[in-house]
Protein backbone atom coordinates (compact mmCIF):
# COMPACT_ATOMS: atom_id res chain seq x y z
CA UNK A 1 0.00 0.00 0.00
CA UNK A 2 1.07 3.49 -0.93
CA UNK A 3 0.68 6.64 1.18
CA UNK A 4 0.14 9.56 -0.95
CA UNK A 5 0.18 13.26 1.12
CA UNK A 6 -1.38 15.82 -1.91
CA UNK A 7 -1.15 18.87 -1.73
CA UNK A 8 -1.75 21.67 -4.08
CA UNK A 9 0.66 24.79 -4.43
CA UNK A 10 0.28 28.01 -2.61
CA UNK A 11 -1.49 31.26 -4.07
CA UNK A 12 0.13 32.24 -7.79
CA UNK A 13 -0.44 35.87 -9.44
CA UNK A 14 -3.25 34.53 -11.54
CA UNK A 15 -4.79 33.18 -8.58
CA UNK A 16 -4.90 36.68 -6.92
CA UNK A 17 -6.09 38.29 -10.01
CA UNK A 18 -9.69 37.71 -9.84
CA UNK A 19 -8.82 33.67 -10.18
CA UNK A 20 -7.46 33.53 -13.92
CA UNK A 21 -6.87 30.10 -15.17
CA UNK A 22 -2.95 29.36 -15.03
CA UNK A 23 -3.44 26.29 -16.63
CA UNK A 24 -0.16 24.79 -17.90
CA UNK A 25 1.14 29.17 -18.28
CA UNK A 26 4.24 28.74 -15.48
CA UNK A 27 2.99 31.29 -12.90
CA UNK A 28 4.97 32.55 -10.04
CA UNK A 29 3.72 32.64 -6.57
CA UNK A 30 3.06 35.71 -4.66
CA UNK A 31 4.55 36.30 -1.27
CA UNK A 32 0.78 35.09 0.24
CA UNK A 33 1.44 31.77 -1.83
CA UNK A 34 5.07 31.33 -0.54
CA UNK A 35 3.59 32.11 3.06
CA UNK A 36 1.41 29.45 2.15
CA UNK A 37 3.81 26.76 0.94
CA UNK A 38 5.62 27.61 5.15
CA UNK A 39 2.02 26.90 6.90
CA UNK A 40 1.81 23.41 5.26
CA UNK A 41 5.89 22.70 6.16
CA UNK A 42 4.85 22.92 9.77
CA UNK A 43 1.79 21.11 9.36
CA UNK A 44 4.14 18.31 7.35
CA UNK A 45 7.41 18.46 10.04
CA UNK A 46 6.55 15.38 11.32
CA UNK A 47 5.99 13.12 8.27
CA UNK A 48 8.84 11.52 7.15
CA UNK A 49 8.37 11.19 3.03
CA UNK A 50 10.49 8.38 1.26
CA UNK A 51 10.32 10.40 -1.84
CA UNK A 52 8.45 14.07 -2.88
CA UNK A 53 7.38 14.28 -6.46
CA UNK A 54 5.84 17.92 -8.57
CA UNK A 55 4.71 19.15 -10.86
CA UNK A 56 7.72 21.25 -13.00
CA UNK A 57 5.49 24.59 -13.16
CA UNK A 58 7.41 26.70 -10.96
CA UNK A 59 4.31 27.06 -8.38
CA UNK A 60 4.31 23.42 -7.58
CA UNK A 61 7.60 22.81 -7.66
CA UNK A 62 8.95 26.03 -5.06
CA UNK A 63 6.23 25.18 -3.16
CA UNK A 64 7.26 21.91 -2.65
CA UNK A 65 10.45 22.65 -2.01
CA UNK A 66 9.24 24.96 1.15
CA UNK A 67 6.60 22.47 2.43
CA UNK A 68 9.40 19.74 2.48
CA UNK A 69 12.73 21.57 3.77
CA UNK A 70 14.25 19.86 1.07
CA UNK A 71 15.97 20.47 -2.78
CA UNK A 72 15.13 16.52 -2.71
CA UNK A 73 12.30 17.36 -5.37
CA UNK A 74 11.61 15.16 -8.86
CA UNK A 75 9.87 16.98 -11.02
CA UNK A 76 7.53 15.09 -13.20
CA UNK A 77 5.95 16.33 -15.96
CA UNK A 78 2.72 13.92 -15.86
CA UNK A 79 1.72 16.43 -13.31
CA UNK A 80 1.66 19.57 -15.05
CA UNK A 81 -1.80 21.47 -14.78
CA UNK A 82 -4.53 20.97 -17.30
CA UNK A 83 -4.24 22.78 -20.75
CA UNK A 84 -7.07 24.91 -20.54
CA UNK A 85 -6.10 26.14 -23.97
CA UNK A 86 -7.60 29.86 -24.74
CA UNK A 87 -9.09 29.88 -21.35
CA UNK A 88 -5.70 30.55 -19.69
CA UNK A 89 -4.29 33.83 -18.15
CA UNK A 90 -8.58 34.95 -18.06
CA UNK A 91 -11.40 34.66 -15.41
CA UNK A 92 -14.17 32.00 -16.32
CA UNK A 93 -16.66 34.86 -16.47
CA UNK A 94 -14.10 36.42 -19.14
CA UNK A 95 -13.94 33.32 -21.17
CA UNK A 96 -17.80 32.43 -20.48
CA UNK A 97 -18.87 35.62 -21.76
CA UNK A 98 -16.80 35.19 -25.11
CA UNK A 99 -18.05 31.46 -26.46
CA UNK A 100 -20.62 29.99 -23.85
CA UNK A 101 -21.35 27.34 -25.57
CA UNK A 102 -17.88 25.92 -25.16
CA UNK A 103 -18.11 26.45 -21.75
CA UNK A 104 -21.38 24.29 -21.64
CA UNK A 105 -20.02 21.73 -23.59
CA UNK A 106 -16.89 21.13 -20.86
CA UNK A 107 -19.27 21.56 -18.04
CA UNK A 108 -21.51 18.38 -19.77
CA UNK A 109 -18.99 16.84 -20.87
CA UNK A 110 -15.21 17.43 -20.16
CA UNK A 111 -14.42 13.52 -20.86
CA UNK A 112 -14.50 14.40 -24.39
CA UNK A 113 -14.08 18.35 -24.88
CA UNK A 114 -10.98 20.27 -25.22
CA UNK A 115 -11.04 22.85 -22.11
CA UNK A 116 -11.04 25.90 -23.90
CA UNK A 117 -10.58 24.46 -27.70
CA UNK A 118 -7.41 23.79 -27.93
CA UNK A 119 -6.61 22.19 -24.23
CA UNK A 120 -6.85 18.90 -23.04
CA UNK A 121 -9.68 16.79 -22.64
CA UNK A 122 -10.92 15.25 -19.05
CA UNK A 123 -9.44 11.84 -19.71
CA UNK A 124 -5.85 12.71 -21.38
CA UNK A 125 -5.65 14.29 -17.89
CA UNK A 126 -6.51 11.61 -15.77
CA UNK A 127 -4.72 9.16 -17.96
CA UNK A 128 -1.65 10.43 -17.41
CA UNK A 129 -2.08 11.52 -13.85
CA UNK A 130 -3.13 7.34 -13.17
CA UNK A 131 0.07 6.50 -15.08
CA UNK A 132 2.20 8.35 -12.58
CA UNK A 133 0.45 7.14 -9.21
CA UNK A 134 0.17 3.14 -10.98
CA UNK A 135 3.60 3.48 -11.60
CA UNK A 136 4.19 5.29 -8.06
CA UNK A 137 2.55 2.69 -6.20
CA UNK A 138 5.10 -0.45 -7.51
CA UNK A 139 7.86 2.13 -6.80
CA UNK A 140 6.79 2.65 -3.23
CA UNK A 141 4.93 -0.20 -1.67
CA UNK A 142 4.79 0.17 1.70
CA UNK A 143 5.90 4.12 1.46
CA UNK A 144 4.91 7.69 1.87
CA UNK A 145 5.20 9.94 -0.61
CA UNK A 146 4.85 14.00 -0.75
CA UNK A 147 3.24 15.06 -4.16
CA UNK A 148 2.57 18.66 -5.18
CA UNK A 149 0.33 19.36 -8.12
CA UNK A 150 -2.60 21.65 -9.00
CA UNK A 151 -6.43 21.91 -8.59
CA UNK A 152 -7.39 20.61 -11.61
CA UNK A 153 -5.20 17.85 -11.98
CA UNK A 154 -5.53 16.76 -8.35
CA UNK A 155 -9.58 17.04 -8.75
CA UNK A 156 -9.94 14.73 -11.08
CA UNK A 157 -7.91 12.20 -10.57
CA UNK A 158 -9.53 12.15 -7.00
CA UNK A 159 -12.80 11.68 -8.97
CA UNK A 160 -11.76 9.14 -11.11
CA UNK A 161 -10.49 6.94 -8.49
CA UNK A 162 -13.95 7.85 -6.00
CA UNK A 163 -16.07 6.35 -9.30
CA UNK A 164 -17.37 10.03 -9.89
CA UNK A 165 -17.86 11.67 -12.82
CA UNK A 166 -15.27 13.58 -13.69
CA UNK A 167 -17.81 16.44 -14.99
CA UNK A 168 -18.47 16.66 -11.04
CA UNK A 169 -14.61 17.10 -10.66
CA UNK A 170 -15.40 20.86 -9.17
CA UNK A 171 -17.36 19.15 -6.23
CA UNK A 172 -14.33 18.50 -4.58
CA UNK A 173 -12.53 21.36 -3.09
CA UNK A 174 -8.73 21.60 -3.00
CA UNK A 175 -7.48 25.22 -1.41
CA UNK A 176 -4.21 26.74 -2.04
CA UNK A 177 -1.42 24.42 0.24
CA UNK A 178 -4.12 22.52 2.23
CA UNK A 179 -2.88 18.55 2.07
CA UNK A 180 -5.07 15.67 0.86
CA UNK A 181 -4.44 11.98 2.29
CA UNK A 182 -5.40 8.95 0.34
CA UNK A 183 -3.79 5.44 0.00
CA UNK A 184 -3.77 2.74 -2.97
CA UNK A 185 -3.71 -0.55 -2.48
CA UNK A 186 -4.75 -2.50 0.14
CA UNK A 187 -8.45 -3.74 0.78
CA UNK A 188 -9.33 -0.67 -1.20
CA UNK A 189 -8.14 0.53 -4.45
CA UNK A 190 -8.17 3.81 -2.92
CA UNK A 191 -9.44 5.32 0.22
CA UNK A 192 -9.65 9.13 0.55
CA UNK A 193 -8.40 9.59 4.38
CA UNK A 194 -8.14 13.59 4.58
CA UNK A 195 -9.34 16.45 1.78
CA UNK A 196 -8.74 20.31 1.61
CA UNK A 197 -6.70 19.53 5.35
CA UNK A 198 -5.02 22.51 6.83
Amino acid sequence: MLTVYLLRHGETFYNADGNRYCGATDIGLTEKGIQQAYYASEMLKDITFDAIYASPLQRAFNTAKVASQTENVIADTRLTEANFGSWEGKTRAEFVEENPELWSQWSDDPDHTKAGGSGETALEVVQRVDDFFTEKERQHDGETILVVAHNAVNRFYMAYKLGMPLKNYRRLVQDNSTVTIFSLGGAEPFSLLKLNSR
